[in-house]
C-alpha cells in the first residue's frame, strides 16, 4: 500500500513538473525578452522592392565616375559617394555595360569601352558580403535603428537576395563574349584609388547580346 501511495505521488509530481514548462524556440525567446519584434526580412524584402529602385535609377556610369574622379576626385566623391561616416571607404552605385573576357568560380570580368579608352573591372558572383549595397544606396541613416545588428542584418539580408535571385540565373547562362548590362555597387578609397582594380556588387544584370 506504501509503495502504491509512493507511485501515485511521484507520478502526479512528473505530471505537474511536465506541463510547468514552456518548450519554444530560442529565437523567440530572445525577441520576446528583448522587446525587438522587427521583422528583418520582411523590412529588407520591403527595402528591395521599393526603396533601392530610386537609388538604381540615380546610378552613375562607370565610364563617366572613372573619368571624373581622374581630373575632379573631390568632386567626385562629393556628389556621387556615399558612407556612414568619416572615413576614406566610401561607396557608389554604378552602371555600365561590357563584353564577358573570362569566368573564375569568384567572379566574372568585363571589358567596358569608353571615350577615353578601355576599363577592366569584375562582377562579383559568388563571395557576395559586406555593405557595399546597403550604404551605396545613400538611404538608410544607422540611427534610426535599435542597434548596429538590427543595421547589419539589412546588409546580409540585401546580400542573401542578390546570391538567391540575380546571380543564380546570371551564371547559368553567361559565357565569354557575351555583352552583359549591369547595375551595382562599388567601394573606393578615397585616400588610396585603385582605379584598375574594381570589383562591383551587382543588383542588377542583363544580358543584352
Amino acid at each position: 500500500m506504501r509503495m502504491l501511495k509512493y507511485i501515485i505521488a511521484v507520478a502526479a509530481l512528473l505530471f505537474v513538473g511536465y506541463h510547468s514548462v514552456y518548450f519554444g524556440k530560442l529565437s523567440e525567446v530572445r525577441k520576446g525578452e528583448s522587446g525587438n519584434n522587427t521583422d528583418m526580412e520582411a523590412y529588407t524584402r520591403d527595402f528591395w522592392d521599393n526603396k533601392l529602385p530610386s537609388s538604381i535609377e540615380k546610378a552613375i556610369d562607370i565610364n563617366e565616375l572613372v573619368a571624373l574622379v581622374k581630373v575632379e576626385p573631390e568632386k567626385a566623391f562629393a556628389e556621387h559617394a556615399h558612407a556612414l561616416g568619416i572615413g576614406n571607404l566610401q561607396y557608389f552605385m554604378v552602371k555600365g555595360e561590357g563584353q564577358i573576357t573570362a569566368i573564375s568560380d569568384n567572379n566574372v570580368e568585363l571589358l567596358i569601352k569608353g571615350e577615353d579608352g578601355s576599363l577592366k573591372l569584375r562582377i562579383e558572383t559568388e563571395l557576395v558580403y559586406g555593405n557595399s549595397v546597403r550604404d551605396a544606396s545613400g538611404l538608410l541613416n544607422m540611427n534610426a535603428f535599435k542597434n548596429t545588428s538590427e543595421f547589419n542584418e539589412v546588409s546580409a539580408g540585401l546580400n542573401k537576395i542578390i546570391r538567391k535571385e540575380v546571380l543564380p540565373p546570371f551564371k547559368q547562362k553567361a559565357k565569354k563574349g557575351d555583352v552583359v548590362r549591369f547595375t551595382g555597387a562599388v567601394e573606393l578609397n578615397s585616400r588610396f584609388l585603385k582605379l584598375d582594380d574594381l570589383e562591383v556588387t551587382p543588383v542588377q544584370l542583363q544580358i543584352v547580346k
